[in-house]
């Protein structure tokens, strides 16, 4: 249940709402009760408010907005961050290898409270994760106080994790066993792309989802191959054949969207289907431009996603939010679209609506959760502030979150993580990175 009074104030803010609109309240308030947000005003809080609040945070003209939602990444791959960059054939040379040799339920766990650090310290409050083990990554999570929609891959050969498919629907049930009872975490299904699964598996995955009343995440048209493949297989796209199978509806967190058809587009639409847009790692892979502005219009729930940390490096949102922001700008030529405010609320309510969590998370109202970050303003690069929006999209960097709150519960406070251990955190990574290194005979970091 809800508080009825506010335990911490947020006041003398600029409030950014993330609602769809172009909002800016300043100075503005926001209280918070329990778990949830009790109100969000312009000027100052009554006194009552101020009267009942445990705890009352001048932040002096700082932007106060919700938590950012990473729509779709692979958080033990911090491990691999930086492996293989700029070189051809860098999953099969060594991605793959990798993982056939390493991953376990430790690497899983010690990846994952490194990507958690990095989450929190960046404002992302929120992350979707499909990988192996992940009942694992369910368990490393719980205690970081993150918000997390994850996902058991699926694919239709020996997986670190399991010999096949089979394996991999059981874990499934493992997660949902997992998460149950923990209100941040949410359980998925997650089909690894058309072509590490097909048809079979993929109507397997659908009705699974169905019979447990879950979600769906999967990689979906992110490559030439995968459309050449999936129509000299099956004689359709890869979006034609996940609405064969009976996956194209509003379960579906469609990965990438890269080499969509017009007729895919709508139909992503037409199907309200979640897809997360990841153009840091596309581009950096150079795969591509997403029709990101086309799949809004579609009617499709676009939310901003990383991709692993091997893929696009960082898993923060902010160097999403400037990437997507300039690269829709590029594929439209034309300066006026995708406006700063849209990115961000892509990075926000837009990501929350992608995951399903949209009537929770992702907006400064009365009754959502108290997902919340502050960004501190006092740089250089924030002044003038003519658009708070424009510069937590062109300026802002991850470390300008001063603090985090999930639930109502603080993660981070002026740069300090209070549900990790960085030293110990980073301490892990290293011992785990080198093994790694031994194995394809690098030298020790």
């Amino acid at each position: 249940m809800p508080a009825s009074k506010a335990s911490i104030l947020f006041e003398n803010a600029t409030v950014l709402p993330c609602t769809g609109t172009d909002a800016v309240v300043s100075p503005g308030f926001v209280a918070v009760g329990g778990e949830t947000i009790l109100a969000v005003g312009a000027g100052d809080p009554s006194q009552e408010l101020r009267a009942e609040a445990a705890e009352i945070i001048d932040c002096g003209g700082d932007i106060v907005m919700p938590g950012m939602v990473n729509t779709h990444g692979h958080l033990p791959m911090s491990l691999f961050r930086g492996l293989g960059d700029d070189e051809p054939d860098r999953l099969r040379r060594y991605i793959f290898p990798l993982e056939a040799k390493l991953v376990s339920p430790e690497m899983v766990r010690v990846g994952t409270r490194l990507a958690a650090a990095e989450l929190i310290a960046g404002g992302v409050t929120c992350a979707a994760d499909m990988y192996y083990f992940e009942p694992d990554i369910a368990d490393a999570l719980a205690p970081t106080g993150l918000r997390a929609v994850l996902g058991e891959t699926i694919v239709d050969f020996k997986a670190p994790d399991g010999q096949g498919p089979d394996a991999g629907f059981k874990l499934t049930e493992d997660l949902i066993a997992a998460t149950v009872g923990n209100p941040l975490l949410t359980a998925t299904i997650a089909p690894h792309a058309p072509y590490t699964t097909g048809e079979n598996i993929l109507r397997r995955c659908a009705a699974f989802a169905e019979n447990h009343d879950i979600g769906v995440q999967s990689h979906l048209s992110e490559m030439p191959y995968e459309t050449t493949w999936v129509s000299e297989k099956y004689g359709t796209t890869p979006t034609g054949l996940y609405d064969r199978c009976g996956l194209l509806n509003e379960r579906l967190i469609a990965a990438h969207c890269l080499t969509v058809s017009e007729s895919d587009i709508a139909l992503l639409g037409e199907r309200s289907v979640g897809v997360a847009i990841n153009s840091g790692a596309n581009a950096k892979a150079g795969k591509g431009i997403a029709p990101a502005l086309d799949l809004i219009t579609a009617g499709a729930r676009v939310g901003l996603g990383s991709d692993g940390p091997m893929s696009g490096n960082t898993i923060d949102l902010f160097a999403q939010m400037d990437m997507i922001a300039k690269m829709q700008k590029m594929r439209a030529n034309d300066r006026t679209v995708m406006p700063a405010w849209q990115a961000v609320t892509l990075a926000t309510s837009g990501g929350a609506d992608a995951l399903g969590l949209g009537d929770r998370i992702g907006r400064l109202a009365p009754g959502y959760q108290a997902d919340i970050i502050r960004i501190d303003t006092r740089a250089p690069r924030f002044h003038p502030r003519h658009d708070p929006y424009a510069a937590l999209v062109y300026a802002a960097r991850p470390g300008d979150v001063r603090d985090s709150m999930v639930a109502g519960r603080w993660l981070m406070r002026d740069r300090d993580l209070l549900t990790l251990d960085l030293a110990g955190v980073t301490d892990d990574a290293t011992r785990l990175a080198n093994l790694m290194r031994a194995a394809i005979d690098l030298p020790a970091i």
